[in-house]
């Protein structure tokens, strides 16, 4: 009983940090947009950004709530001319979600992040 009560402050102090961290975490997160590739599996199989998900354009509809389900989330979707995301887009609108951004194609978004290192 002793020993209970020596390591339950110390189990209060360990559950007051991590719940601290957990809301930390959240705030980032409600900040930093989720990548979603929209192309084929074997598309995003050959290069893809290192953020993203995939969820083909086509499968979108029935997919994004097991990912996004935060509809005022910020969600960069691209595919790899614009079209597909675009579509994709528009979908996840219907669906209620705000904050949606078309990036494009891969290969422009490749090099324009080349050249912002620069």
């Amino acid at each position: 009983m002793r020993t209970l009560k020596h390591i339950f402050p110390f189990l209060i102090l360990l559950l007051l940090a991590c719940s601290a961290e957990t809301e930390k975490k959240a705030s980032v997160d409600k900040q930093t947009p989720i990548w979603i590739d929209v192309r084929t599996a074997d598309e995003f199989a050959t290069g893809h950004l290192s953020e993203a998900i995939n969820i083909p354009h086509t499968e979108i509809r029935t997919k994004i709530d097991s990912i996004v389900t935060d509809k005022t989330l910020p969600i960069n979707v691209y595919c790899r001319s614009g079209h597909r995301s675009g579509i994709a887009k528009g979908i996840l609108e219907d669906l209620g979600y705000k904050n949606v951004i078309n990036e494009g194609g891969y290969e422009e978004i490749l090099k324009k992040r080349e050249a912002e290192k620069k």
